[in-house]
């Protein structure tokens, strides 16, 4: 698979970037496929690369000291998946899931966070990701606290829809 221009474009934040910051990128991004229940990282273990999501969905779970986790955010085509190393810690401190298949592009974190470190047109997309991202955590918790099952389904449900090039999902009751 060829990396172009247009097929990033497809990732909110990578076709949101000015032109030199893409041709800068390009080489270093690798295409991949993301099966469904992929395990992108860990909690606790060290991100290795960035994630931008093309027609995928990931799940970041937070993970308790006895197993159990809960859903914290959902990312897809409109955002990046590892933005820890953003924030000055290189280990994950959430799960990264795959719970809708598809493909996205991935950058080794070095040099995502060269990019970052060098060039504000980047740095600020990251950034405004995150509190996209922190926006989103909240949300998730007060519906959680407050909305009945069949609000967080269909709250869940439209956030999916919201992060697929397409009006189709796919997944399991279980996943469900």
């Amino acid at each position: 698979m060829t990396t172009s221009i247009a097929s990033l474009l497809q990732n909110q934040i990578l076709a949101s970037l000015p032109e030199s910051v893409t041709q800068r990128l390009l080489p270093q991004l690798e295409p991949c496929a993301l099966p469904l229940g992929k395990v992108l990282y860990e909690s606790r273990e060290t991100i290795g690369y960035t994630w931008f999501p093309r027609d995928a969905i990931v799940s970041q779970l937070y993970v308790t000291e006895d197993g159990s986790s809960a859903e914290i955010t959902l990312i897809g085509n409109d955002g990046i998946v590892g933005v820890a190393p953003f924030l000055g810690s290189s280990s994950a401190h959430t799960r990264a899931v795959v719970q809708s298949a598809g493909s996205a592009y991935r950058l080794p974190v070095q040099a995502a966070l060269a990019e970052f470190d060098l060039h504000s047109e980047f740095m600020t997309q990251v950034l405004c990701y995150v509190h996209v991202m922190l926006t989103q955590i909240a949300q998730t918790a007060v519906c959680n606290r407050h909305h009945t099952l069949e609000q967080q389904l269909c709250r869940w449900l439209l956030l999916s829809l919201d992060r697929l090039p397409s009006d189709e999902l796919a997944m399991t009751q279980e996943l469900i």
